[in-house]
């Protein structure tokens, strides 16, 4: 019985998770207006792809979707890239202050992203940088959470493995390069869809920096599209769809070492 329960309890969770996504899947394939009721409906009179076909034709969606996939793509690579040389530094690496340096990068987990918003955007801006895609890249090339989740599942890694390399003629960026990503690949593959995930679906920056529209990304388009069109909700809600669609690709392909890694990373660190 009390299994049972149990599992009431998470079918039940699990449809008013779903119910929205339901909703806006099914409301994507609504003619106009038919969404804007109470109750909400969950089945369309008439399934129809018109709304798919406005935004390809009316919107020039496949824009939008190529500069999110640049910024996302583009933040992805470099933030593994620094974030791992960091934290292969923190969990291998002895040095004057290191213990110190590392208590005072966390500390800045506390600090809400908002407050750096404004300094950052001066920065760029005396650096040209400005509506480009590198405004968004370059704030999202480390993180202190990425660091920190590195450098814990690097801490597991014997150091016999990398003194056996060094005994061998390997210098330290072969170690890192050849030994240190491979073994690292479950938690690489974690954070590169964390970060994936956060760039893909981040609205407040990329509104900040980009000033052209041509250079929107989803997010900051579909918000656009609301104000524009008030009464689309069809619209909006198949516009919504194009969006997660490639969160949920990332997601499921790689769901496995996802798991993986966080269960590693949370037995060893």
């Amino acid at each position: 019985m009390k299994k049972a329960f149990l599992y009431i309890i998470l079918i039940g969770a699990a449809v008013l998770c779903l119910m929205p996504i339901v909703w806006m899947l099914s409301s994507s394939l609504m003619a106009n207006g038919q969404s804007n009721v109470y109750p909400p409906r969950f089945l369309p009179d008439k399934f129809t792809l018109v709304q798919y076909k406005n935004l390809f034709s009316r919107l020039n969606i496949v824009k939008y979707f190529f500069n999110s996939v640049i910024v996302s793509v583009g933040v992805t690579i470099v933030s593994l890239f620094i974030n791992s040389m960091a934290g292969y530094a923190f969990a291998k690496y002895r040095f004057s202050g290191e213990k110190s340096l590392f208590k005072l990068l966390l500390s800045f987990m506390i600090v809400p992203a908002q407050v750096t918003m404004l300094p950052l955007f001066l920065m760029l801006k005396y650096m040209g940088l400005i509506n480009t895609y590198m405004a968004i890249v370059i704030p999202g090339m480390a993180s202190v959470f990425g660091i920190f989740l590195i450098r814990q599942y690097l801490l597991a890694i014997p150091d016999s493995l990398i003194e056996a390399a060094k005994m061998d003629g390997a210098n330290d960026f072969q170690i890192y390069f050849t030994l240190i990503l491979p073994l690292a690949k479950p938690i690489l593959i974690t954070l590169a869809i964390f970060t994936f995930m956060g760039t893909w679906n981040d609205f407040l920056w990329p509104l900040i920096v980009m000033t052209n529209d041509s250079m929107y990304t989803l997010p900051v388009a579909l918000a656009n599209l609301m104000g524009e069109h008030n009464q689309d909700t069809e619209l909006m809600m198949a516009g919504s769809v194009v969006t997660i669609i490639p969160v949920v690709l990332v997601f499921l392909s790689l769901q496995k070492y996802y798991i993986k890694g966080i269960m590693l990373g949370g037995v060893k660190g």
